[in-house]
């Protein structure tokens, strides 16, 4: 299947990183590690990539940002 796009952020709720994947009108958020979101825009970029794709889903590189 295939993500509209995806998104990784700064939840200050729960004051953790996540990877937000949005599948129509669903948003799947996978938390991520600390380390990850240290280690710059690019990796986080792929770490979307690669969790949307543990959840079985595609999403396109230019359609993941980084906020």
């Amino acid at each position: 299947m295939r993500a509209n796009n995806a998104r990784v952020e700064f939840d200050q709720t729960h004051k953790r990183w996540e990877v937000h994947i949005f599948v129509g009108a669903e948003v799947i958020k996978r938390p991520i590690s600390k380390s990850a979101a240290e280690s710059g825009k690019d990796a986080l970029k792929e770490l979307a990539i690669q969790t949307a794709r543990d959840e079985g889903y595609d999403v396109d590189p230019a359609a993941v940002t980084v906020a």
